[in-house]
C-alpha cells in the first residue's frame, strides 16, 4: 500500500501505529508534508540561534515568538491551511538567512540550518519527515522531545500573548529542537534531554500561570450556566484568554452574548471576566462534538487554537480562526502579540443570526486552581486526616472520539465515595456533568481549568506533600489516571516525570511514537502503565474490596 504521509503524534493515529494515507484528524497528506517541513525549518533556525547564543549574541524576542508559533501551528487539529503553513515556512527561511550571516562558522551547522529553501518542497518534506531517522529508538526519543516542545510552545505562546516571556524557556526550546538534528547524540543523552524537557515544561507552565493570574486574577469557585439566553451569540473555543478578552470588550453593548466551548469553559472562573454581563455561559462539551454543537449554536464560532474538526458546510461560513489556528475557506482574524484584533466581522454576522438552540440546562461548578484549593487546604487536610477523603485521583488530560474513552466516565462512576477527582483539560467532559456529590462540602470533582492549567495540579500535590511532611511525592494518597490526546498532554506527562511522580496510568492507549525500548525505559524507571477494564483498575488502585 502506498504511503502518502506519516504522522503518529496524537492518540487517535490510525491503528495506534501511524496515519499513512490521510490523518484521522482530517489532515491531508500535502498539509502533513508542509507541517513536517515547518518543523524542519524551525529546527534549522533553532540550530542557528543556539550557535549565536554560544558566541554571546542575543536573539530578538520576535525570533523566539516566530519559532514558538511555528511549533504551535503544527499541533494536532490546530491548522489545516496549507497556504498559511507555507507562509510560515517562507518567513522562517527569511529570518534564518539573516541570522545565518552572523554565524562565524556556518559550515559546522547541520543541513537544516543551511538549507535556503531551494528545490521542490514536497520532495524535501519526504526527506526530512519523521521516518528520516532510521534507528527506531533514536526516532522515538527525538519525536517524544519534539512533541513535548510543541506542548511547551503552546504554553509559551499563551503567556507571550499576555506580554510575558521567559528567556530561559525560549533558549532551552531552541537548544532542544536543534539537538534533535544531532546524529552524535546517544539514546542515553536523548533520555536525559527528555527529562530536561520536563523541567522546562514545569517552568513554562509556571510562566503561563503567572501570566493568566496577573492579567485576570486567581480562578475562584464558580457556577457556570450551560443553558442559553435569547440574544444572538458568538461561541469561543480553543484556549487563548487574550482573544476572549478582546472579543468581550468589542461585544459590549451590541446585544450579542459570548459563550465558551470546550477548553474555554475555565475562563468563567477568572474574576476579570465576570464584569461582562453578556458573558453568558458554556455551550456544549469537548472539542470532538463540535460538528453537532457548532451547527446548533447558530451564530459565529471563533477558534483561538486547536482543536478544529473539519467543519460541515452548514456552519463553515460561520467558523473563524485566529492565532495558530487555520482552516482553508474559513476567515482568519489577523493580529500578532500586543496587537488589537478586529472582531467586527463576527459581531456583524452574529447580529443576523438566531439565538443558540438550547441543548442542555443547568450549571457546572469549577474554579479549583491551586490558589483556590490551597485556600481550602485546612478543610481538605482535615478530611484526609479524618478518613473522609481516602484518595485523590488525577484524571486530567484530553477527551477524544474513541469509544474506548467511555472508560473514563465509567471509572469516575465506579470510584469509591471517599475519593476526589482532580482534573484539568477537556477530559473532564467525560464526568463533570455527573452527579458525584461532595465530601463535607468539598465537590468530588475539582476542576483546575484548561489543560494549560495542569500546573495547578502539580502545585497542589507539592503543597500536600509539604503539609503532610512527606519525603516523597509518591507517598501522597494520589492516583494518576490520565487521558491523553495531543502534544500538550505530552509536556504535562514529562513535567510530572521531572517532578518525580511515578506509576502514572496513561490511556486509552500508550503513544504510538514510543518504541518498545523507549516504553521499557519509562516503565522501568517511572512505572508508566496503560489502562485495563474498569473493574480490574478499581482492584489495582483500591484493592480487592473495590
Amino acid at each position: 500500500m502506498e504511503t502518502k504521509m506519516f504522522c503518529y503524534q496524537c492518540q487517535e493515529t490510525a491503528g495506534c501505529k501511524g496515519c499513512t494515507l490521510v490523518g484521522v484528524c482530517g489532515k491531508q497528506p500535502d498539509v502533513a508534508a508542509m507541517q513536517d517541513l515547518l518543523v524542519y525549518v524551525s529546527k534549522g533556525i533553532s540550530a542557528v540561534t543556539t550557535a549565536l547564543r554560544k558566541s554571546g549574541e542575543e536573539i530578538p524576542t520576535e525570533i523566539n515568538h516566530l519559532i514558538t508559533l511555528n511549533l504551535f501551528t503544527t499541533i494536532t487539529n490546530a491548522n489545516f491551511d496549507k497556504q498559511a503553513i507555507l507562509a510560515r515556512i517562507r518567513a522562517t527561511l527569511d529570518a534564518k538567512q539573516e541570522l545565518l550571516a552572523r554565524v562565524p562558522d556556518p559550515a559546522a551547522l547541520p543541513e537544516a540550518a543551511r538549507w535556503n529553501g531551494e528545490g521542490d518542497w514536497e520532495e524535501k518534506a519526504k526527506q526530512v519527515g519523521v521516518l528520516s531517522t532510521e534507528n527506531e529508538d533514536i526516532r522515538s526519543l527525538r519525536e517524544l522531545i519534539t512533541y513535548g516542545l510543541k506542548g511547551l510552545s503552546a504554553y509559551s505562546k499563551h503567556a507571550n500573548a499576555l506580554l510575558q516571556d521567559d528567556g530561559e524557556v525560549d533558549t532551552f526550546l531552541q537548544r532542544a529542537l536543534a539537538a534533535t538534528l544531532d546524529d552524535s547524540l546517544t539514546a542515553d543523552e536523548l533520555v536525559a534531554l527528555t527529562m530536561e524537557t520536563g523541567k522546562y515544561g514545569v517552568q513554562g507552565m509556571a510562566l503561563l500561570d503567572k501570566a493568566n493570574t496577573t492579567a485576570y486574577g486567581n480562578p475562584e469557585i464558580t457556577r457556570v450556566n450551560i443553558g442559553v439566553g435569547k440574544n444572538p451569540g458568538i461561541l469561543v473555543s480553543g484556549h487563548d484568554l487574550r482573544d476572549l478578552e478582546m472579543l468581550l470588550e468589542q461585544t459590549q453593548g451590541t446585544g450579542v452574548d459570548v459563550y465558551t466551548h470546550s477548553e474555554m469553559l475555565p475562563a468563567h472562573y477568572y474574576p476579570a471576566f465576570k464584569k461582562y454581563p453578556h458573558f453568558a455561559g458554556n455551550y456544549g462539551n469537548a472539542w470532538w462534538k463540535q460538528k453537532e454543537e457548532f451547527e446548533s449554536f447558530n451564530g459565529p464560532i471563533l477558534m483561538t487554537t486547536n482543536c478544529i474538526v473539519p467543519p460541515k458546510d452548514s456552519y463553515k461560513d460561520r467558523l473563524y480562526t485566529t492565532g495558530a489556528a487555520g482552516y482553508p475557506g474559513c476567515k482568519h482574524i489577523p493580529g500578532g502579540i500586543g496587537e488589537a484584533k478586529d472582531f467586527s466581522a463576527l459581531i456583524a454576522q452574529a447580529r443576523t443570526c438566531p439565538p443558540p438552540r438550547e441543548i442542555e440546562t443547568g450549571e457546572i461548578v469549577g474554579g479549583f486552581a491551586h490558589a483556590q484549593v490551597l485556600a481550602l487546604a485546612d478543610k481538605i487536610v482535615e478530611a484526609v486526616k479524618s478518613g473522609a477523603i481516602k484518595k485523590f485521583v488525577v484524571m486530567a488530560g484530553c477527551d477524544g472520539r474513541a469509544k474506548s474513552r467511555e472508560y473514563y466516565t465509567e471509572f469516575a462512576k465506579a470510584l469509591p465515595r471517599d475519593t476526589v477527582i482532580l482534573t484539568a483539560g477537556c477530559a473532564k467532559y467525560k464526568y463533570n456533568k455527573l452527579d458525584l456529590g461532595d465530601i463535607g462540602g468539598i465537590p468530588r470533582v475539582l476542576d483546575a481549568g484548561q489543560c494549560n492549567d495542569s500546573y495547578s495540579l502539580a502545585v497542589i500535590a507539592l503543597k500536600l506533600k509539604e503539609v503532610f511532611g512527606l519525603e516523597d511525592i509518591n507517598d501522597l494518597p494520589i492516583i494518576y489516571n490520565i487521558a491523553w490526546y495531543e502534544q500538550k498532554a505530552v509536556i504535562v506527562l514529562l513535567a510530572l516525570l521531572y517532578l518525580g511522580v511515578k506509576n502514572i496510568h496513561l490511556g486509552p492507549t500508550l503513544p504510538a511514537f514510543l518504541s518498545p525500548n523507549v516504553a521499557k525505559v519509562l516503565v522501568d524507571n517511572f512505572g508508566i502503565a496503560g489502562i485495563g477494564a474498569v473493574e480490574e483498575d478499581m482492584r489495582l488502585f483500591f484493592g480487592e474490596n473495590a
